[in-house]
């Protein structure tokens, strides 16, 4: 059948269209004011552009091409951070801190989860150019001030610093494979996979590695994680920005989670999810991610967020009403109601002219119509 469309990908229909892109003007509103500046990248690169410093995940994630121009490698973009971090090493090659945010489609060769698509409209504000923490700070309000701006009420940030692991790694002299592999234990939250593989390390690595996924919680877990991990200098440099973060961000949600290493080839720093109240999908996305523009020319501090603005708009407790619009005859010699249907659409009113024989009631539901009364052209109620 010629109107299937592939597993898990749909067409966007009128309603929900309209929510998504009143919702991406908003948040774009939202981001120019904190001075975050537009850029449009493409949808696809060369191969090695899109997936320099990022690791194998997004490789396999993305779709793969040959151009026939030029004979390479091309890659439908799956994630747009590495894009951002490219423009502003090699495109915009500013020397102070930069803001960049951007939207547009993302594919995966597979669904994130089952309720998942594989295109992705990803929305998300970059900073670029500053290593301190205020960076990371002013990420994560911009972030929470875009989920109130899209109506996602009591969302809940989980945070963890990729530092942790990347130490004990490092102390227990773990190989490439045996990296990899504890890594997808820990994703995965496969504790008696991750006792089984551990086995074979000396203390007191193999106990901190089984414990991380153990250490989750509240603002009680950092001192906790303090007390039950090695004394690695880096171990206690990641908590002690934990407690930074905790500390200047009193009236969020947050909870700790030193097994959260998604993105952990590219991230350097703390990395987030967050989460909408009663959905255990993830809406958001971040951390910080120095260097990836290295390959670009310019080795860069960053940190920014990204969000899937399908599922935002989907989730949102924001009125999704019908845009009400006015029916309006059509006379192309009547130049009074021409003038006046210019006026009612330069206020923002839609106006719909009828074409010959097109009936008001199937077409977009109407709720006024412009009708003649003594010379002058009004609005009046359908009724």
């Amino acid at each position: 059948m010629n109107w299937l469309l592939p597993d898990y990908i749909a067409d966007v229909l009128p309603n929900e269209a309209a929510a998504i892109e009143r919702l991406r003007r908003a948040l774009f509103d939202l981001f120019r004011g904190h001075g975050y500046e537009l850029v449009q990248p493409p949808l696809l690169e060369y191969l090695d552009s899109l997936l320099t410093g990022t690791g194998s995940d997004l490789r396999l994630r993305t779709f793969k091409l040959v151009d026939q121009l030029s004979g390479r490698t091309l890659g439908l973009r799956a994630d747009m951070t590495p894009q951002m971090a490219r423009i502003d090493a090699h495109l915009l090659n500013r020397q102070g801190v930069t803001r960049l945010c951007y939207c547009g489609s993302v594919l995966h060769t597979l669904p994130a989860s089952q309720a998942a698509s594989r295109e992705v409209i990803q929305l998300g504000a970059e900073l670029f150019g500053y290593a301190g923490i205020e960076a990371d700070l002013e990420i994560i309000r911009l972030l929470d001030a875009a989920l109130a701006a899209a109506g996602i009420a009591g969302s809940h940030i989980d945070i963890g610093h990729v530092g942790v692991f990347q130490a004990l790694a490092e102390a227990a002299r773990l190989d490439h494979v045996a990296e990899h592999t504890l890594l997808h234990l820990l994703q995965a939250k496969d504790v008696p996979g991750l006792h089984d593989y551990c086995a074979q390390f000396a203390e007191p690595w193999r106990s901190a590695l089984i414990r991380l996924p153990e250490l989750y919680g509240g603002d009680e877990l950092l001192d906790q994680a303090a007390g039950q991990l090695p004394p690695l200098p880096a171990i206690g440099e990641a908590l002690a920005t934990l407690k930074r973060l905790r500390t200047a961000l009193p009236s969020l949600a947050l909870s700790f989670d030193l097994a959260e290493l998604h993105g952990y080839y590219y991230h350097n720093g703390i990395v987030f999810t967050v989460y909408a109240p009663a959905h255990a999908e993830v809406i958001a996305r971040g951390g910080r991610y120095d260097g990836v523009g290295a390959s670009f020319g310019r080795a860069r501090p960053a940190t920014g967020f990204s969000l899937d603005l399908c599922r935002i708009a989907q989730l949102s407790d924001l009125p999704r009403q019908a845009e009400p619009a006015i029916l309006a005859p059509r006379r192309p010699t009547d130049a009074a109601l021409a003038a006046s249907i210019a006026a009612l659409r330069a206020q923002g009113e839609v106006v719909i002219e009828l074409l010959p024989g097109e009936r008001a009631d199937e077409g977009r539901p109407c709720d006024r119509r412009l009708v003649e009364h003594a010379g002058e052209w009004r609005v009046v109620g359908l009724s």
